[in-house]
């Protein structure tokens, strides 16, 4: 068993796909039309094939509590995984990435708190 597939809540698909792809530099996988809403996904460059991380719709009206009360106690949402969180970090704040946490290391990792613009809180996480 592996994962195969993991989603986030955004509230805006057009600009969570502009701020993953332009931003963080994931590249689009998946686009389809599903109604209203996508199927929308994106993948690590150098993972085309890997987990893919869906877009998902935050309109299910159990969504909004939850993003809320994670944004108001700093809890984040997912992590991503990074080589060094300290050149992603400098390298997405010169980018206009808006970090509610700098590096800081925690036992054997060092992680960085951003906003994604689209009502959550993303942890980078560097082993080592």
């Amino acid at each position: 068993m592996r994962i195969v597939v993991s989603n986030i809540y955004v509230d805006d698909q057009d600009k969570a796909l502009a701020f993953y792809t332009t931003k963080l530099g994931f590249v689009k996988k998946t686009d389809i039309p599903l109604g209203a809403a996508r199927w929308l996904t994106v993948v690590a460059p150098n993972d085309r094939d890997g987990t893919e991380l869906v877009l998902e719709p935050d309109s299910h009206p159990a969504v909004g509590p939850f993003k809320h009360a994670l944004m108001q106690d700093g809890i984040p949402f997912t992590l991503f995984g990074v080589e060094d969180v300290h050149a992603e970090y400098e390298r997405l704040r010169f980018a206009g990435v808006v970090f509610t946490q700098p590096p800081v290391a925690m036992g054997p990792v060092t992680t960085a708190v951003l906003e994604d613009t689209c009502g959550n809180l993303i942890q980078l996480a560097q082993k080592g």
